[in-house]
């Protein structure tokens, strides 16, 4: 298979899915003239015209409900913020219109959209800059949350985002954007809501998703040198959620480690420590062990950033503590 960049499969799948579909088109900020913030829809401009790659002001809450207008009558628009911390000024219309448009008219509308754009820190770039926020939206019903960290994956998912027929957060990574992974030359999706065990092992269950599960695979190979074998799942659908894939982890390992880039009051890692313990309690032989954000707003200092951040040794370290080992 050919090897591409992460945002070269970013704009290969809303590309590909837009030559398909006419009623698809991509709105956001720098989108057009410039590619792309990070240049993720380079080209895309020269080849669909200015009416269906369209340039916005700096006004998330204005073009969101554009979108979602535009979405009830028949368009399918990707909608990129620049950061998911921009879209707040937005979520008005993603909260309460997008979410619930379907039910609220008992089925006679439904909102086709995809609100994409990068999640969670990118380095130095202070606390409003930095926040990881899939729990919030996943805690919305009427919402899909998608955070890939492959870049096969992203392709997949992303296609599969623009074709559903509900609104869908996909949420990407500023430090990802230059991966660079194998991706098919042929037609594919990956369906949402579908776990994807990424390294087979026998003694702990790890579960991550989004970039910070690099660190659950880093901690994989110091801890293989010791003789464990982890097993990391990667969530790729935040909602739904595969729960199944990880009680069936779980119910073979015994033991399970949560790694998440958020907050730790109310994270996606409460949700899954909830459900294991009220469907695979009688498994586990040890306590579930969570590694997210410290619990404060993401400092600026480098080297308070990289404390507030979880890393390869966390993991390690939680992995042991289920393990009873030192």
């Amino acid at each position: 298979m050919r090897t591409i960049q992460f945002r070269e499969a970013i704009c290969e799948a809303m590309s590909e899915e837009m030559r398909h579909d006419e009623s698809i088109y991509l709105m956001g900020e720098e989108v057009a003239e410039y590619n792309g913030a990070y240049k993720a829809s380079k080209g895309m401009l020269a080849e669909f015209g200015a009416k269906r790659v369209i340039d916005t002001p700096i006004a998330e809450l204005g073009f969101t409900g554009i979108a979602v207008g535009s979405a009830m009558n028949g368009c399918r628009p990707i909608v990129e913020y620049m950061t998911f911390n921009f879209c707040l000024v937005g979520i008005d219309q993603i909260i309460n219109n997008a979410a619930k448009m379907r039910q609220m008219t008992g089925g006679q509308f439904n909102v086709p959209i995809v609100f994409r754009g990068p999640t969670a820190s990118a380095g130095q770039l202070g606390a409003t800059h930095s926040q990881a926020l899939e729990n919030w939206f996943a805690n919305t019903p009427g919402l899909k949350v998608v955070v890939p960290s492959t870049v096969y994956d992203a392709k997949g998912l992303l296609k599969a985002a623009i074709r559903d027929n509900d609104p869908v957060i996909f949420m990407e990574s500023e430090q990802m954007y230059g991966d660079k992974g194998e991706v098919p030359e042929g037609e594919y999706t990956i369906p949402l809501g579908v776990a994807d065990i990424k390294r087979e092992g026998t003694d702990v269950t790890i579960v991550s998703f989004g970039k910070i599960i690099k660190e659950a695979h880093i901690a994989a190979d110091e801890l293989a040198k010791e003789g464990i074998s982890c097993e990391i799942i990667d969530l790729r659908t935040v909602r739904p959620m595969d729960y199944e894939t990880i009680l069936t982890s779980v119910k073979k390992t015994n033991r399970l480690v949560v790694l998440e880039e958020a907050w730790p009051f109310a994270s996606v890692a409460s949700e899954i420590t909830y459900i294991v313990q009220e469907r695979a309690f009688d498994f586990l032989d040890a306590p579930i062990q969570r590694i997210t954000t410290a619990d404060t707003p993401a400092p600026y200092s480098p080297v308070l950033l990289k404390e507030w951040l979880p890393n390869a040794g966390d993991v390690v370290k939680a992995v042991k503590k289920v393990l009873y080992k030192k």
